[in-house]
């Protein structure tokens, strides 16, 4: 799997080329609302942090993610784009399913995390409590409630930016790849949307998902999250 699908659920010990990605995704809100007379902290933004993860149990939304890795000597930053869609149903289930460039998939069904390459045909398992503390899939499909997120994360406020309302995540484990996430929320009459997942890992390369088309709690059915490796497909267990 190439460098780029990685970049949301990123654990170091995948050796595969799914690897650098098997890792993936975690976080979210506190806001600063700056005033022409004086500089005020507003709770909108962890309240909108907090009605997500207390009220979006499940969600879908489409995708698009562009990954920049550090610029070498001489060159100009490396750019990948990839498309695809996002799923999930709390507890520490969630689907992504790349289209575009490259058909590939990452299912967490609770206790497993699967990484499915159709172009090498291989499928890669590990343990999901193995690879999924201080990741952004950690925030956006596992954790409760907010005090959940601060167990694990350092949240900081950031400024609002883009219509959206901010914050950035530290994971508190220092032995995962990820460095910082900052993730962005749109305030709608039906709660908090996740509108945008921005990922810097410890290698310098940054990641960028944007989410489309959000639907809060659809109904998914019990074998929705269950994965099953193709047959012929080379499965590795770790």
């Amino acid at each position: 799997m190439p460098k780029h699908t990685l970049a949301i659920f990123k654990a170091r010990s995948f050796s595969s080329p799914c690897a650098l990605l098997a890792g993936l995704l975690a976080t979210l809100l506190m806001t600063i609302s700056v005033s022409a007379s004086a500089q005020t902290v507003t709770n909108s933004g962890m309240d909108s942090l907090e009605r997500f993860v207390s009220e979006t149990r499940s969600g879908r939304a489409d995708f698009v993610q562009t990954v920049t890795s550090p610029a070498r000597t001489g060159e100009a930053p490396r750019v990948k784009k990839s498309s695809g869609t996002f799923e999930f149903s709390r507890p520490n289930r969630f689907r992504f399913f790349y289209q575009k460039p490259f058909e590939q998939t990452i299912v967490a069904d609770g206790e497993t995390l699967w990484l499915h390459d159709v172009d090498l045909n291989q499928v890669t398992a590990r343990k999901l409590a193995q690879v999924l503390n201080g990741t952004p899939a950690a925030v956006i499909a596992a954790a409760a409630n907010l005090k959940g997120l601060q167990a694990d994360f350092t949240l900081s406020a950031l400024p609002e930016k883009a219509g959206l309302q901010w914050v950035m995540a530290t994971p508190k484990t220092r032995d995962g790849q990820v460095q910082n996430i900052s993730v962005g929320f749109r305030v709608t009459a039906q709660g908090s949307e996740l509108a945008s997942l921005d990922i810097l890992d410890s290698f310098g390369q940054r990641s960028v998902m944007t989410f489309s088309r959000f639907e809060a709690n659809p109904t998914f059915s019990p074998s929705h999250f269950q994965f099953k490796p193709p047959a012929g497909a080379d499965v590795l267990r770790q």
